[in-house]
C-alpha cells in the first residue's frame, strides 16, 4: 500500500514560485499514473498536472505555461514546479497515484487514483 508524503508548500507574493514535493513509499516497482490536485475552500477538488506511467504530461488550463510537473522514480518522489503564481493558485495541494492499469478514468479524475498524500498549503498573496 503506496503512502505519500508531500512538501514544499507555503506562502508566496504574487509573481513567485515554489516546488512541491510528494514522496512515495511502501511499493516495489514504480507503476503508477501521478497527478497533482489542489482544492481551495468552498471548491471541490480539481486536477492541475498529471504525468502518466509511460511520461506523458497533462495540465490544466488555467496552468499551462507557468506550473511544471515532474518525476524521479530513483528518489520515488513528484514534483511540481510552480512559476507565476496568482492569487487565485491559493488552495490546499495534494498529490495523487493510481497504479497503472487500474481504475483509468483519465488523468484529471479523482476516481483514476486510489493513494493521496495528507495535503500541501500554498498562499499566494
Amino acid at each position: 500500500h503506496v503512502q505519500l508524503v508531500e512538501s514544499g508548500g507555503g506562502a508566496v507574493q504574487a509573481g513567485g514560485s515554489l516546488r512541491l514535493s510528494c514522496v512515495a513509499s511502501g511499493y516495489t516497482t514504480w507503476r503508477f499514473n501521478t497527478a497533482w490536485f489542489r482544492q481551495a475552500p468552498k471548491n471541490e477538488r480539481e486536477a492541475v498536472a498529471g504525468i502518466e506511467t509511460d511520461g506523458t504530461t497533462s495540465y490544466a488550463d488555467f496552468v499551462k505555461g507557468r506550473f511544471t510537473i515532474s518525476r524521479d522514480m530513483l528518489k520515488s518522489t513528484l514534483y511540481l514546479q510552480m512559476d507565476r503564481l496568482k492569487p487565485e493558485d491559493t488552495a490546499m495541494y495534494y498529490c495523487a497515484f493510481g497504479m497503472y492499469g487500474d481504475n483509468w478514468h483519465g488523468w484529471s479524475s479523482v476516481s483514476t487514483y486510489d493513494a493521496w498524500g495528507q495535503g500541501t498549503q500554498v498562499t499566494v498573496s
